[in-house]
C-alpha cells in the first residue's frame, strides 16, 4: 500500500521475477510466489491494486482488501515527503482494523523505495526508522530500480514477523512440513512511470 509512484508494483515484480519494470497499466493482480525462510516454505498471496483505482471506489474495497491480507508492506518514496506522512494514518486504520481485540500484532513493514535517487531526497533514513520503531513495524530502505536484493529482503522481513501462533494454524500436512500462506496487498499506480 502507498501513494501514486512510490514503487509498490516495481517492488512486487522485482520480487516476484528479479527484474525492474518502470511502467504498468491499470490492471489489478493478485500474484502467487513461495519463499523459504529459516527452513520454513511461505507461500506470498500479493494483491496489486492501481491506486487511482483504489481512489475511485467508496473506500469499502479497500477494507475489504485489508481483511483479506494477513501482512502488509507499506511502500513510501524517499523522494516524496506526502507519500511517507500519509502512512501513520494508515497504519494505524489497518491496526484498528485486524488487531480489535485480538492480543497478535498485524506484521507490517515499512519500505523507503528510490535509495537510487539518494541526491533528490525529501526524508531521512531515521525518519523512516524512527516511524517503524514508534508504530511496532519492520523498517527497510531500498531501491527496486537498483536491486533484487532489497526486494527479497523486504519479503524475507516480513515473513520473519509472522507471529508463531500463525504459522501453527497453517500448518501444512505432509513431506513439505510448515507451509504458511501470507497475504500481503498493495496498491498501485495507474500508468505513468515509477
Amino acid at each position: 500500500m502507498g501513494a501514486d509512484s512510490v514503487g509498490k508494483s516495481a517492488l512486487t515484480v522485482r520480487f516476484l521475477t528479479r527484474r525492474f519494470i518502470g511502467e504498468y497499466g491499470d490492471m489489478e493482480f493478485i500474484y502467487s510466489h513461495t519463499l523459504t525462510v529459516d527452513g520454513r516454505e511461505i507461500l506470498f498471496h500479493i494483491w496489486d491494486v492501481p491506486t487511482s483505482q483504489d481512489q475511485a471506489d467508496d473506500g469499502s474495497s479497500e477494507e475489504k482488501r485489508i481483511q483479506w491480507a494477513d501482512s502488509f508492506v507499506l511502500v513510501y518514496s524517499i523522494c516524496d515527503r506526502a507519500s511517507f506522512d500519509i502512512l501513520p494514518p494508515k497504519i494505524q486504520f489497518i491496526k484498528a482494523a485486524k488487531e480489535g481485540q485480538s492480543q497478535e500484532k498485524v506484521p507490517i513493514v515499512i519500505v523507503g523505495n528510490k535509495r537510487d535517487l539518494h541526491h533528490q531526497r525529501e526524508v531521512s533514513s531515521e525518519e523512516g526508522r524512527l516511524l517503524a520503531l514508534s508504530l511496532d513495524c519492520g523498517f527497510y530502505e531500498v531501491s527496486a530500480a537498483e536491486a533484487y536484493h532489497g526486494a527479497l529482503m523486504v519479503f524475507h522481513g516480513l515473513a520473519e514477523r509472522i507471529p508463531d501462533t500463525k504459522l501453527a494454524l497453517k500448518k501444512g500436512t505432509g513431506i513439505r512440513g510448515i507451509v504458511k500462506t501470507m497475504s500481503a496487498v498493495f496498491a498501485r499506480k495507474r500508468t505513468d512511470s515509477l
